[in-house]
């Protein structure tokens, strides 16, 4: 048991292969009653932080909260991004299909240090739509030193329309350094097939033979996919999850039949 400042004691529980439920366990927990700092460190530590029996925040609260831990990245329609399931969705994001690995602010000015999430709506159990993510820095260091070497050198170009305030075009080196860890990480989207997907996603990567590229990216994608060095997330109404969004890349399971899902999303720098 953790007591945090005077008024909640929490109990923490790791998760496999890597994460950690925070627990309040009456279910009177305050979000704002953990300093950012102690929030910041859990988060560093985790990965993946579920924050479980604390009542939700109002979108004012949890801005002026999260604004206590860092500048918040805000886009045309605010701070706070509420990721609803569409009947008639213009972007992937709101609808029923998986989304591939990505990090946050690919093509935004700046990436986020770190995301949270508000479940305001779960899915039913076995209703689909876990979110997953997957440690870069634990694929990094199960690659070998050649493969590490040759990973340094690779620069990928992602391309897509510009809709509402996602897309363009973006470079970025596939290996980067983690800005509190000091720790190798990767930026890499996985390319998005117009055949499948409502927002297609083109790679381009340099520092690869191009009769090489495509085997490239099936290798890299089969790493990061590995059980071992990923986390599926399912959702429960309440759930607050904190993502270090360096460390982490993530994506999302598709949902199975008619269910859905209501999460609120607020990214900080």
């Amino acid at each position: 048991m953790t007591a945090i400042e005077k008024t909640t004691t929490v109990t923490r529980t790791p998760l496999s292969p890597f994460g950690e439920v925070v627990t309040a366990p009456h279910g009177d927990g305050d979000l704002r009653a953990i300093p950012p700092a102690t929030l910041e460190e859990w988060t560093i530590a985790a990965k993946v932080l579920v924050l479980r029996g604390f009542p939700l925040l109002s979108t004012e609260d949890l801005v002026s909260y999260c604004e206590g831990w860092g500048e918040i990245l805000t886009w045309d329609f605010g701070a706070v991004l509420d990721l609803v399931i569409m009947d008639e969705p213009k972007n992937y994001l709101f609808s029923r299909s998986d989304v591939p690995f990505h990090w946050d602010g690919a093509f935004a000015k700046q990436a986020p240090r770190y995301f949270l999430f508000q479940c305001v709506q779960a899915p039913p159990v076995g209703g689909g739509g876990e979110t997953v993510f997957s440690d870069t820095t634990e694929v990094i260091r199960r690659a070998g030193d050649d493969l590490r070497r040759d990973w340094g050198s690779v620069d990928v170009t992602y391309r897509t329309d510009k809709l509402a305030y996602y897309g363009g075009q973006v470079t970025a080196s596939l290996l980067a350094t983690h800005s509190e860890t000091g720790e190798t990480i990767m930026r890499y989207g996985e390319p998005l097939d117009p055949a499948v997907y409502q927002n297609p996603v083109f790679l381009t990567v340099d520092g690869v033979a191009p009769q090489d590229a495509d085997a490239f990216m099936t290798d890299l994608r089969d790493r990061l996919h590995d059980a071992e060095v990923c986390y599926h997330h399912e959702w429960r109404d309440g759930d607050i999850v904190i993502v270090d969004n360096q460390a982490l890349l993530h994506g999302r399971n598709a949902f199975r039949g008619d269910s859905s899902r209501h999460l609120q999303r607020i990214q900080i720098l």
